[in-house]
C-alpha cells in the first residue's frame, strides 16, 4: 500500500534523510531500513547517474517510502523526476523557470532559500514552504529564528550542517517543520550494506520530535 502524502511533505518526519546513491542495487534496502526506522520521506539527489534509476527503485519496491527528488535545478530534472516517480521536489535554490516547472509538476515542492529577500519572493509568489540551505553557513538557528518575527507565514527545512547534534535546535524552532541530513545514511554503512544501522539511526532521528 502506497503512503498517503499528507497536506505537506514536511509532516511526515521530524527528519528528511538526504541521500546520495551511487548504486542504484542499494536504493530498496536503504529505503525499507529508512522507512523501518520511521523516516518515510526519502530524498534522493540527483547527483549521481544512479539517482533516477534509484527514485524508481524505491518507488516501485518500497509502498511505505514517500520518494522524492533532491538537487533539482532545471525543468529536465523535474520531467525526469517525475517520470522515474518522485513524489516530491527539492531544490539548492531556484528561479523564476524552475519555480513555475516545480509548480506546475503537480507534486510538492522545496524551493531553496537562503537570504531573506529569496523568502519574500517566494512568499509573494504563494510559495510558503522552503528549504533553507545551506544552513549552517547561512545562518543556521539565529537566522531562522530572526526570520519567524516578520514572515511567521514562511515554514523551512534547514539542510546543510545539520546533524544529530543540532537538529533538535533547529526543530524547537517555530518555523521549523523538518530538518534534512545525511548522518542518517553514512557512506560506509550504505557501502557495507549496513541496514540495521540504517534503520537504527533512522530509528533515532524520528525520535528527536
Amino acid at each position: 500500500m502506497t503512503t498517503p502524502l499528507p497536506s505537506s511533505v514536511l509532516d511526515l518526519a521530524p527528519v528528511l534523510p538526504v541521500v546520495v546513491v551511487e548504486d542504484a542495487a542499494d536504493a530498496v534496502p536503504l529505503a525499507r531500513a529508512l522507512v523501518a526506522g520511521g523516516l518515510p520521506a526519502i530524498e534522493v539527489t540527483l547527483r549521481t547517474p544512479a539517482a533516477l534509476g534509484a527514485i524508481r527503485a524505491i518507488a516501485d519496491g518500497v509502498p511505505g517510502a514517500v520518494v522524492g527528488a533532491g538537487t533539482v535545478i532545471s525543468s529536465a530534472n523535474v520531467a525526469d523526476s517525475l517520470t522515474a516517480g518522485a513524489r516530491f521536489l527539492v531544490s539548492p535554490g531556484w528561479t523564476d523557470g524552475l519555480l513555475e516547472a516545480m509548480k506546475a509538476s503537480g507534486v510538492p515542492f522545496l524551493p531553496g532559500v537562503s537570504t531573506t529577500s529569496e523568502v519574500v519572493a517566494l512568499l509573494e509568489r504563494g510559495v510558503n514552504e522552503m528549504k533553507f540551505f545551506p544552513a549552517e553557513a547561512a545562518g543556521g538557528t539565529a537566522y531562522l529564528k530572526s526570520l519567524a518575527g516578520p514572515l511567521p507565514q514562511a515554514r523551512f527545512c534547514p539542510t546543510g550542517g545539520v546533524g544529530l547534534g543540532n537538529a533538535a535546535s533547529y526543530l524547537a524552532l517555530q518555523n521549523v517543520a523538518c530538518v534534512g541530513g545525511s548522518w542518517i545514511v553514512p557512506r560506509d554503512a550504505v557501502a557495507a550494506g549496513d541496514w540495521d544501522r540504517v534503520e537504527a539511526l533512522a530509528r533515532e532521528a524520528a525520535a528527536l520530535r
